[in-house]
């Protein structure tokens, strides 16, 4: 039961039926209707889910210039019987308000935020593929929508959720490469905030490194290039001998939801944990003598990613992620809980019925 009333005009037509869900591209299919709301005079108003479409923006549309823009990513699965399942949505609305918070943009209230993320996939319960792995992707977002050019606080937004459904992100293990000229975040700056500039500033860096035939940027910190921070798209887990290791959350990288609950996960399991600063040369150095067994990413998108090589300075660490069972046992668990096909322990299902 929601707490919160929305009007909702449902599309006249479905499109469902044009897509293939045996291959279904990521981010390049979308459901038939979307959530939004807008923020004019202090407060958010006419809160509502509509059929999905374009948007009229102004020229002078007050994001396209300075960059007020942040988003979320979070999914919706099917459990065994057919229900439609959330995953801790509480704990992305309070993610998407930190976002606001530092881009001095206006929070969402967290229970409008979880009970339109409810309702809307009520509605589109039949976008969300039956197969495990797979899941109807969720963009929530919000956009300033100022009518001029100057550089100052917008007074108006737009708060908008809408739905692709999607297969893995990715299919094969990544290889990385450790950036050692161009950096994601420094200290102070926007690093843990899912801002939109965040992702347009790696994306040359990223090009450069798929040029040479890795496939995502590992980032190191701004001061010395020398602490592992995060990849491109997930963050990121070394198993040297018996220890599994990432990253301290330091401001500078994304406090990932699927991090989060990787690491309870393991910890509940009985792995031995740590979150620390880890530097490239002792990632590298494990590799070659043998001690590293296993890295892996974390993410909404990704969930749990292999990585199967490293490149540092002309230098390189190859894996082997047939070997992988720590990671393997994590992303069976996650899509387990998410499925109900195991016991969710820790609470972060929520049935939309």
């Amino acid at each position: 039961m929601i707490a919160t009333k929305f009007s909702v005009t449902k599309s006249p037509t479905s499109k469902i039926s044009d897509l293939n869900f045996d291959d279904i591209p990521f981010g390049r299919s979308f459901s038939d209707h979307m959530f939004v709301a807008d923020f004019k005079d202090g407060a958010w108003h006419d809160m509502r889910i509509e059929p999905f479409a374009r948007f009229s923006v102004h020229p002078a549309n007050i994001a396209w210039h300075y960059g007020q823009s942040i988003f979320e990513g979070m999914k919706a699965t099917k459990s065994v019987d057919g229900t439609p399942m959330l995953f801790r949505p509480k704990m992305h609305v309070e993610r998407l308000n930190r976002s606001a918070e530092r881009l001095c943009m206006p929070k969402f209230p967290e229970q409008e935020f979880v009970d339109a993320v409810y309702e809307l996939v009520k509605l589109e319960q039949e976008w969300i593929p039956k197969k495990e792995g797979s899941a109807l992707y969720l963009r929530p977002y919000m956009v300033a929508m100022d009518e001029f050019i100057g550089v100052q606080v917008a007074k108006t937004y737009k708060f908008v959720i809408f739905c692709c459904p999607v297969g893995p992100y990715y299919s094969e293990p990544v290889k990385l490469k450790a950036e050692t000229q161009y950096i994601r975040a420094a200290k102070g700056g926007t690093g843990e905030a899912k801002a939109a500039g965040n992702y347009a500033g790696s994306l040359y860096p990223a090009q450069l490194a798929r040029e040479e035939g890795y496939d995502q940027i590992m980032w190191l910190d701004a001061k010395e290039y020398k602490y592992i921070q995060e990849v491109g798209t997930m963050n990121i887990f070394f198993v040297i001998d018996d220890t599994i290791i990432t990253p301290e959350i330091d401001g500078c990288i994304l406090k990932g939801i699927t991090r989060d609950s990787s690491l309870q996960i393991l910890k509940e399991k009985g792995y031995k944990v740590e979150e620390r600063k880890i530097s490239i040369d002792e990632v590298m150095a494990a590799g070659k003598n043998g001690s590293l067994r296993e890295v892996f990413g974390t993410g909404t998108a990704a969930v749990i990613a292999n990585v199967k090589e490293i490149g540092y300075k002309g230098d390189t660490i190859t894996l082997d992620p047939e070997t992988y069972k720590i990671s393997t046992e994590l992303k069976d668990t996650i899509n387990g809980i998410r499925s109900t096909r195991l016991e969710d322990k820790f609470g972060w299902t929520v049935k939309v019925t």
